[in-house]
């Protein structure tokens, strides 16, 4: 069998579509797979990383203001067209999974044209608009959120969660060599605040401005990832020289950072979400408010409703998130709902139900 998986951007499409991938071979280890992407983007230098063929695409998508990019739209999603025609006559796949992002749009609808059947894959709870305008013609669509038939065909949905690398979520027994490996002290409570790689600027604005208040929290340590972007700017700052502030970059031991964590505050990305469930720590996000549809804050919403996240905003962050937290940090009662509601969310084996089900679609054109 030979499988397309398409799409990237970044890493909240790039590695779902590596994880599906990992869960397709470990089912079926003679199936041929090959990857479509952007040029110039992460999936280029993570996915070859990761073992797979990747073919790129001359494609970006339409700014949201005019901008003079926005004149070779037009150009590149022709080039990427015929180019995708083109992949789809030489590789002859038997299926093409569309994760989001920029390439998944003409390489589908190459599929499309010649009969090959498409599986897509939506990891928000607000869907892109790439995946809405695909949804009509794919066999199946696997979704991470209840209530997605306000974007798709409700008989097409299969509710599967998010595909997740493993090795970040499996925390168990792990805490003690997470202490050792940040140097964190083993008799205080730990509240882990984490920007992503790049890091986010309200949070770390928001643990800078918390330095009188942080001082006298003689129990609590924080363990700070504030991006690479924003080292520099803040490792020499007031409040990471406190003794209870490890301050980092960036980290690629997520799990020994979650099985640490008492509590946690994060961004409201899809797989952050889909990773944050699995982990089952008590959490509080704060949506970003740069991503398109605001669909960070309906990702967040979604925890929150069933009582299994709490919600800060953006813009009152800097004022209210560092002594919500540590109130949270201080109350069992609530962190043990906390925890327990957001455990019910998750869905484990989203990789293998996903791996699954493009199997059985390709293995009837073949």
């Amino acid at each position: 069998m030979k499988v397309i998986i398409a799409g990237g951007g970044t890493g909240g499409h790039v590695f779902p579509a590596i994880a599906i991938a990992n869960a397709i071979l470990a089912k079926d280890p003679s199936v041929d797979i090959l990857f479509v992407g952007a040029q110039g983007k992460l999936e280029m230098e993570k996915v070859p990383v990761a073992g797979y063929k990747i073919i790129g695409l001359w494609i970006s998508g339409l700014q949201r203001r005019l901008t003079m990019k926005n004149l070779l739209f037009p150009v590149k999603l022709l080039s990427s067209l015929i180019k995708s025609r083109s992949i789809i006559k030489s590789f002859k796949p038997n299926v093409v999974v569309g994760v989001g992002g920029y390439a998944s749009g003409p390489i589908l609808k190459a599929a499309n044209h010649f009969g090959i059947p498409t599986v897509i894959q939506e990891q928000n709870s607000y869907a892109g608009i790439t995946n809405r305008l695909l949804a009509q013609n794919a066999e199946a669509i696997c979704v991470a959120y209840e209530g997605m038939e306000k974007f798709f065909p409700n008989e097409k949905i299969v509710l599967t969660g998010n595909p997740l690398r493993s090795d970040v979520t499996l925390i168990s027994g792990k805490k003690s060599k997470g202490i050792e490996y940040f140097s964190l002290q083993e008799n205080k409570k730990t509240l882990a605040i984490l920007g992503g790689s790049l890091g986010a600027l309200t949070l770390n604005e928001s643990v800078d401005g918390a330095f009188e208040f942080l001082s006298r929290q003689k129990d609590i340590q924080i363990l700070w990832q504030c991006g690479k972007s924003h080292y520099e700017r803040f490792k020499y700052s007031k409040v990471a020289s406190l003794e209870n502030v490890h301050i980092m970059p960036f980290t690629d031991r997520m799990d020994y950072v979650y099985a640490c964590a008492d509590v946690i505050i994060a961004r409201a990305g899809a797989l952050t979400v889909s990773e944050l469930s699995l982990v089952g720590k008590p959490v509080i996000l704060v949506p970003s408010p740069n991503v398109a549809e605001d669909h960070q804050t309906k990702n967040a919403m979604s925890l929150v409703k069933k009582n299994a996240a709490i919600l800060v905003n953006d813009n009152e962050a800097r004022e209210i998130l560092i002594n919500r937290s540590i109130a949270l940090i201080n109350d069992e009662k609530q962190c043990t709902v906390l925890s327990d509601e957001i455990k019910k969310l998750a869905r484990p084996n989203a990789s293998l139900e996903i791996a699954e089900l493009v199997i059985n679609v390709g293995n009837k054109t073949k």
